[in-house]
């Protein structure tokens, strides 16, 4: 195999379905593209089976890192693999690898890689945060004046 994933129109998919599941045997999965909605992707089961396989060696020996205190370690590597953390705090980089080792066992444990994602996101954006000086003092500038009353939210019912 020599590319990750190969782009293909969804059409092709439904006028040549077997011609186009045989490019699997090249690729590691199809990007499917779609006009009015989002693409999707076709793979195949083992490989689908291979790549959880490797997050889920990933997340152990991370969580397994964390535990037997070779923090220093994760610390250490962690730029290599998340350049932007640079730009967090020493507290927040701990409260990230903490938060990393809980969301990736959980997420494994659901077969869902999509918190995973989301956490890292959520970090990436703190780091835009605070790479960016006058970004950051807009954030954390105390609010002048009163700002008003709150109205009472509604019971549901």
């Amino acid at each position: 195999m020599t590319v990750a994933y190969e782009d293909v129109p969804f059409s092709e998919l439904l006028h040549h379905p077997a011609a186009t599941t045989r490019r699997l045997d090249a690729v590691r999965a199809l990007r499917l593209r779609r006009r009015d909605a989002g693409d999707l992707a076709l793979m195949r089961i083992d490989q689908m089976e291979r790549d959880a396989t490797v997050v889920d060696f990933t997340s152990r020996l991370l969580a397994g890192l964390v535990r037997t205190e070779n923090v220093t370690a994760l610390r250490q590597a962690l730029p290599e693999a998340l350049p932007w953390v640079t730009f967090l705090p020493e507290a927040d980089i701990d409260a990230l690898i903490a938060e990393l080792v809980d969301t990736a066992r959980g997420a494994v444990a659901l077969d869902n890689l999509a918190p995973i994602a989301l956490l890292l996101g959520q970090w990436k954006h703190s780091a835009e945060i605070y790479a960016d000086p006058a970004l950051y003092a807009v954030l954390t500038r105390e609010p002048e004046g009163d700002p008003g009353s709150v109205p009472r939210p509604e019971e549901p019912e």
